[in-house]
């Protein structure tokens, strides 16, 4: 990796320039009356070191343009207090030095900064934050060994990033390495897509099928969302965890594996062990080694690299010049809590690449909900919404609703006083302002809500059973008020419950045992 260093203050410059070749870094030393953007456009360094006037304009402005280039920057300054210290990282300086420095601080500093930089363009993880640092340093200590992985994390975080940068910096990495997600597969189909099947061991299986662990030997198998696997399957997966052997479903014979498992969940598994939905021997046995990736919300000050990052991927995919962001709008977008992760800040920069008003992203050109802070704290959902998010499809309409509510102008503050009043009302077939039909759904006071905005519900009706999810309620007791509320309603009929909850009847069975939930 190569580091440019500029003569501003000569003394500093060249010794730190022959710390650096001595430590086997390629340099490259500038004088401040040469063109210091020429010079880093021909050298392409991966840091720059600045040895004087750091608050210069011209200075201010450079550190600007290598941010959005990914060229991370270190200042040697005269007199550095807390305040400029803050303002100098503020700018952008990934390190500031008061000077008289100490140049084996500074190489020490250097390198990390460097190696840092190695690892995330290996990972694709980026970040400086000190969760970020920790993560990296947790991945290149875990990576050159077999032992198992257990990463847990919000949705969107990046956790099968953090899976393949273990794979591509482990001596497996020219190996295969499989990824599943154990929340997408149908149950009864889940242990043939692990463990594989013999011909005629079921109906349709026409032939021998490999499961994952075989196709993923002397590799790396991915285990997305593990906390999802039901109990039988748990059981076979700690037995070949245990062994290292895996028999195929209607087969026999033992087939030993040799394969690295780094398994995943969005929910703390420690929690589902605890209330009984998760083996104890199990989530030893996964829990070897373990990586916690931050949301988004605790590492703010990794948005504006985030951002530009985004930008420059998609304006070279889409072929779109992008203007700029101006400081207000990155205020917004590190302020905002961000529920959805990196991934919701990623589809995010996407659009505003691709519909780019031709100038620099102002404040006002951030989407609204966004401005506003996101300053929800509960929101009642329909019973059905609430198991279906399990089966990849509640998250989706619970996002439409929140969308259409935000664009009919229903302010959270009004629906929490609704609910406050003790008042929940029905509403049916809204048709929104484009010709699209907003799902039934009941919502405290938002017959009322609706009516302030012009559009007329079709009737009230009866309080009826509605579940509400507040700050700190597990997913578990979630899924227990919905199961009950659907009984209640379907008067203990537990096919119409199950329709209503869109689950299966054997899952809900399965559920009335795991929650145990007395027959109606």
């Amino acid at each position: 990796m190569k580091v440019l260093i500029t003569l501003t203050d000569v003394e500093p410059a060249v010794r730190l320039n022959g710390m650096l070749e001595r430590g086997g870094y390629e340099t490259a030393l500038v004088s401040p009356i040469d063109d210091v953007r020429a010079a880093i456009r021909r050298e392409s360094p991966d840091l720059v070191v600045l040895t004087g006037g750091l608050v210069d304009s011209g200075n201010v402005q450079l550190v600007r343009d290598l941010l959005w280039d990914g060229v991370a920057v270190v200042g040697l300054a005269d007199i550095v207090d807390p305040a400029l210290h803050d303002r100098l990282r503020a700018l952008g300086f990934v390190e500031v030095y008061a000077k008289p420095v100490d140049l084996d601080e500074v190489l020490a500093g250097i390198r990390r900064i460097l190696d840092r930089r190695r690892l995330a363009i290996e990972t694709g993880l980026i970040g400086e934050s000190e969760a970020m640092r920790e993560v990296l340093v947790k991945i290149e200590q875990m990576a050159p060994v077999s032992s198992t992985v257990l990463i847990e994390g919000e949705s969107g975080t990046g956790k099968e990033l953090v899976a393949r940068a273990l794979h591509r910096l482990s001596p497996r990495r020219s190996k295969p390495f499989i990824a599943v997600n154990i929340g997408a597969l149908p149950e009864t189909l889940l242990e043939s897509e692990l463990f594989g099947h013999e011909k005629g061991s079921f109906t349709g299986a026409a032939e021998r099928r490999l499961g994952r662990f075989e196709l993923a030997n002397t590799g790396t198998l991915f285990l997305d969302e593990i906390g999802e696997a039901p109990k039988s399957t748990q059981v076979k997966l700690l037995r070949v965890l245990e062994q290292r052997e895996l028999t195929r479903v209607g087969g026999t014979n033992a087939i030993k594996v040799d394969v690295r498992v780094v398994a995943a969940t969005n929910r703390p598994l420690r929690e589902e062990v605890e209330d009984g939905a998760f083996r104890t021997d199990l989530y030893y046995r996964l829990n070897v080694l373990s990586i916690y990736l931050p949301p988004l919300r605790e590492r703010r000050e990794d948005i504006p690299l985030l951002v530009r990052a985004f930008i420059q991927e998609f304006s070279a995919q889409h072929e779109r010049p992008f203007h700029g962001i101006s400081a207000d709008a990155m205020r917004i977008l590190a302020e905002y809590p961000w529920p959805g992760n990196v991934r919701e800040l990623r589809n995010l920069v996407e659009s505003m690449v691709v519909l780019s008003p031709g100038r620099e992203i102002t404040a006002e050109d951030i989407p609204r909900q966004l401005r506003e802070g996101g300053n929800a704290r509960f929101l009642p959902v329909p019973v059905g919404a609430v198991l279906r998010g399990q089966e990849g499809t509640g998250g989706r309409e619970l996002e439409f609703i929140v969308r259409s509510l935000v664009e009919l102008k229903l302010q959270v503050e009004e629906l929490r006083q609704r609910v406050d009043d003790g008042r929940t009302r029905e509403v049916r077939d809204v048709r929104l302002g484009d010709g699209e039909v907003l799902p039934a759904t009941r919502l405290p006071g938002a017959a009322s809500a609706l009516t302030n905005v012009g559009i007329e519900p079709r009737e009230e009706a009866p309080p009826a059973n509605v579940v509400t999810i507040t700050p700190g309620m597990r997913m578990a007791d979630i899924e227990r008020a919905a199961i009950i509320a659907a009984l209640r309603e379907t008067r203990g009929n537990r096919r119409k419950a199950a329709d209503q909850l869109g689950i299966g009847e054997r899952t809900l069975y399965r559920k009335l045992k795991e929650y145990d939930i007395p027959e109606a």
